[in-house]
């Protein structure tokens, strides 16, 4: 008779490569849409390693110093996507990544914080920057997690963003009305 049991051991071992992390919980907004405060990825292609240089990596491109990892591991998650999907991505990861670690020295996720970010400045404009970057710029920022951390309130072009109590940022100048275009469903 087989063993039908799995326990967390052999279930991570047969699983792949993981990336995993615990919320900081210092985003109250992300913490409500947490079911628990750990969370964990499962890389299809990626292994462990490469998984937590892009996340650091892509921390490093769009710093926020209050946004989770869980939110940039989506990042991740759309790379590994992405590199399983298409032998060139794969290729741009590997490739990326080994260079790297080598131009640190071997590990660059041992370098502490100003000597990663030297680097991230060096490799600025290579495939895996650019491939990065372009990914996060839709995977770290069209989420709900995202958008309770930067207080996003509304739908484009919903009218109601506007007369329902969402017009509340305060960071942007005021503008004369005569500076905008039309506002669907508002009259003036």
């Amino acid at each position: 008779m087989l063993d039908q049991t799995m326990n967390r051991r052999r279930f991570l071992k047969g699983s792949g490569s993981t990336l995993m992390g615990t919320l900081a919980m210092t985003s109250m907004p992300i913490a409500i849409l947490a079911p628990s405060r750990s969370w964990a990825l499962e890389l299809q292609h990626l292994d462990a390693h490469q998984g937590r240089i892009l996340l650091r990596l892509t921390r490093h491109i769009f710093p926020h110093k209050t946004l989770e990892d869980a939110v940039y591991a989506l990042v991740v998650k759309d790379l590994d996507a992405a590199s399983a999907a298409d032998t060139g991505t794969a290729e741009t990861m590997r490739a990326g990544i080994a260079a790297l670690d080598s131009r640190a020295g071997g590990d660059w996720l041992a370098l502490d914080d100003a000597q990663q970010l030297m680097h991230v400045r060096a490799i600025a404009g290579s495939d895996l920057f650019r491939k990065v970057q372009s990914t996060a710029v839709v995977s770290l920022y069209n989420n709900e997690m995202a958008f309770r951390h930067f207080g996003y309130g509304g739908e484009l072009g919903d009218a109601g963003y506007l007369s329902r109590g969402f017009n509340d940022l305060t960071w942007l100048p005021e503008l004369p009305s005569s500076a905008s275009g039309p506002v669907p469903g508002m009259s003036g």
